[in-house]
């Protein structure tokens, strides 16, 4: 497995689950949180996972932490998985 940071984040299902959120809109971690029937500070965690891999960028507006996508490293994920793929076909 690769020991990647971006591929150990995407591993888990629920953390997929927060990128399809932010793929619709930016949120704040209470917006998200809501969504799953997990405790606050594990999908806290998940978010940190998500940070430390750069998929997802946050900040803090009062007391909320707002987030968001970073499409970049999206895009670029997903265009390595798009060359594999296709090197693995034309093989």
């Amino acid at each position: 497995m690769n020991d990647d940071p971006v591929f150990r984040a995407i591993a888990d299902p629920t953390r997929r689950r927060i990128l399809e959120l932010l793929s619709e809109r930016e949120m704040t971690a209470g917006e998200i949180a809501q969504r799953f029937p997990i405790a606050f500070p594990s999908v806290s965690r998940h978010l940190g996972v998500l940070r430390a891999a750069n998929l997802v960028a946050s900040w803090r507006q009062g007391q909320k932490v707002h987030y968001r996508l970073n499409t970049t490293v999206m895009q670029d994920l997903i265009r390595y998985l798009m060359d594999t793929f296709e090197r693995d076909a034309d093989a």
